[in-house]
């Protein structure tokens, strides 16, 4: 038998060592499809209310976490229908629903559609229509070596530049997290990227939006970008695509799609 050369019995020697350095240099992470869309009460441009229609757009680009804008439950205009309880049984995900007032028999405001189960629901009433912010807690499963609980906002600001800067210390006040926590607002802000209101909540949060992304609204022809994934802190997140879906009909507003990255702390 021969005797194995010296470079085969140093490659032998170092295998084990280089595989060590590989696992240790990598960097946990998990992988998050976030999506906001206004769903204007399930009704279309073509005025016909199509939860089915919707609830296709939603599956279409598989979200983890999904907020929702201008959700019915139980309104006459829309049938009695609990809204956010179809949408949740149709994408097959689970849901919380937020009021923000009450509107023909029924209720109106936001819900959050959610791949894992949610907990610490919180609802902030916020100036306005009336408007609010519904805030959840969710724990990601860890598979990924990242096993944090994210703080997730859907919001729905008004259309009032006054009512829209004054919500954001609210929001900020209300949903403190400590410095490390990762957290998600994700909604309809009815601001532009050049407005006080964006310009005061980008102090403390992030954009998923590049400046080449098209604007959201309104859905047919869109012109203004008011439609927004914000994370925090900075320092944990990184954006790995942001789009707005092709979708002219469905609602009046377009949907945004972003898929972050968090790090492990």
């Amino acid at each position: 038998m021969t005797k194995p050369s010296f470079l085969k019995l140093f490659l032998l020697r170092i295998a084990p060592l280089a595989t060590i350095i590989v696992t240790a240099s990598a960097t946990p992470k998990t992988t998050l499809r976030v999506l906001t869309y206004n769903i204007h009460h399930g009704e279309g441009l073509d005025q016909k209310i199509d939860l089915p229609r919707l609830a296709k757009i939603i599956r279409s680009v598989s979200p983890d976490l999904v907020s929702l804008q201008e959700v019915d439950r139980n309104t006459r205009r829309s049938g009695g229908i609990d809204q956010a309880a179809e949408l949740a049984r149709l994408t097959g995900m689970k849901m919380i629903f937020g009021s923000s007032m009450d509107y023909q028999g029924g209720e109106y405001g936001n819900a959050v559609l959610s791949k894992w189960k949610v907990r610490k629901k919180r609802l902030l009433p916020l100036p306005g229509e009336p408007r609010s912010a519904l805030a959840v807690t969710v724990t990601l499963p860890g598979e990924s070596g990242v096993a944090d609980d994210i703080l997730f906002i859907a919001t729905h600001l008004d259309t009032s530049a006054e009512a829209r800067l004054a919500s954001v210390p609210l929001i900020e006040k209300a949903f403190p997290t400590n410095q490390n926590q990762p957290a998600v607002l994700a909604g309809d802000l009815n601001a532009t990227p050049e407005s006080p209101a964006m310009k005061a909540l980008l102090k403390n949060w992030q954009s998923s939006h590049a400046p080449a992304n098209p604007p959201t609204a309104p859905a047919a022809h869109p012109t203004l970008l008011i439609d927004y994934v914000l994370v925090r802190p900075a320092a944990r997140w990184k954006v790995l695509e942001t789009q707005v879906l092709d979708a002219p009909v469905a609602s009046d507003h377009r949907p945004v799609l972003a898929v972050l990255e968090l790090q492990a702390e």
